[in-house]
C-alpha cells in the first residue's frame, strides 16, 4: 500500500475503490440489468452460474426454487471468473426466489469473506422484493450493505425506469450513501 500512496491519485483510487458487478441471472432480466450497472460504472463484471443449470418448465423449476431456498441449499457453481478478494465494492445482483436471492447466490456468499467491502445490492422480480436485501445484509457479516435496487419486471420487460437505475448507478461511481 505505501508503494501506492506514493503514486498518483489514481492509483489509490484504483486501490481502494476497486468494483465488481457479481450477478446470477436464471431469465437473463438481472443479466440485462447487471450489463447496465457495468456500462455504466466501468466495473468489472462476473456471472454466478450454477454446475446443473435449473431445468425443466416454469413449475418444476419454481419448486425446486422453493426447496432449495426453504432448505438454505448451497449449489455447486463454477469457480468465478475473478478473486473476490480483490475487490472493495461489489454491486451483487439476484433474482427473487421465494422472497429472497437464489440459491447460487448464497453458495457465493456464504462461501467469501465480505468484511470491510461495500455491497450494493439489485434484485429482479415479478412483484414483491421480499425479505431479499435484509437477507443479503446478514449474510455479508463485516460489510457495509448500501440501500439496494428493487427492479421490477413483467415477463422480460422491466417496469422499473431507466434513470432509477442512472440514477443508483451515478450514486455508486461517486461512492454516495444510497
Amino acid at each position: 500500500i505505501s508503494e501506492c500512496l506514493v503514486g498518483s491519485e489514481m492509483c489509490i483510487r484504483d486501490r481502494f475503490m476497486k468494483g465488481l458487478v457479481l450477478y446470477y441471472s436464471y431469465s437473463g432480466n438481472t443479466e440485462k440489468v447487471a450489463k447496465m450497472i457495468q456500462r455504466a460504472t466501468g466495473f468489472d463484471i462476473a456471472e454466478i452460474k450454477p454446475v446443473k443449470n435449473y431445468e425443466g418448465d416454469y413449475n418444476l423449476v419454481v419448486n425446486q426454487g422453493k426447496k432449495e431456498v426453504d432448505n438454505r441449499v448451497e449449489p455447486e457453481i463454477v469457480d468465478l471468473k475473478c478473486d473476490l478478494s480483490q475487490y472493495d465494492t461489489v454491486v451483487l445482483g439476484s433474482p427473487v426466489w421465494w422472497y429472497t436471492f437464489a440459491p447460487p447466490v448464497r453458495t457465493v456468499l456464504s462461501g467469501n469473506n465480505w468484511s470491510g467491502k461495500v455491497i450494493y445490492p439489485f434484485a429482479t422480480n415479478g412483484g414483491w422484493l421480499g425479505h431479499t436485501f435484509e437477507d443479503i445484509k446478514d449474510m455479508c457479516r463485516g460489510a457495509e450493505v448500501k440501500s439496494g435496487l428493487n427492479l421490477k419486471f413483467s415477463g422480460t420487460a422491466m417496469k422499473t425506469k431507466k434513470d432509477e437505475i442512472e440514477k443508483w448507478t451515478e450514486n455508486i461511481k461517486q461512492g454516495g450513501e444510497l
